[in-house]
């Protein structure tokens, strides 16, 4: 796979971590944001391949982020794997992610899913 690039959105730091590790290393450039301000800022500037999003974020939500990316015709190609441990509210933004997760997710499975998530 060439490099892809995944915008990691999560607002616990061991988790980003984990993330990050997990990602690159099945060749993903990655970017890691804590907050919801920040990730939409960042949303205006880049378009990520993969983004893997927190739903409890400080400032702005994970819900009102998804809402941004899927409104945004820019990043019509980005897929988004929510990660989250409210498995009510991911039932319930099912529909619009491409890929549900709930927490805890092991990096195998991250790193397997994201691989066939760009794939597709």
């Amino acid at each position: 796979m060439s490099d892809a690039f995944a915008l990691i959105v999560e607002d616990d730091e061991n988790l980003a971590e984990i993330f990050t590790l997990s990602l690159q290393s099945v060749n993903f450039e990655t970017e890691t944001v804590f907050d919801g301000d920040t990730a939409l800022k960042r949303l205006a500037e880049v378009e990520p391949d993969v983004v893997v999003l927190d739903l409890n974020l400080p400032r702005v939500s994970g819900r009102e982020i998804l809402g941004y990316i899927r409104s945004e015709g820019r990043l019509a190609k980005t897929k988004v794997m929510l990660a989250t441990a409210d498995a009510l509210m991911a039932e319930n933004l099912r529909a619009e992610s491409d890929l549900v997760l709930l927490k805890p997710i092991s990096p195998a499975q991250l790193r397997t899913l994201a691989e066939r998530i760009v794939a597709k």
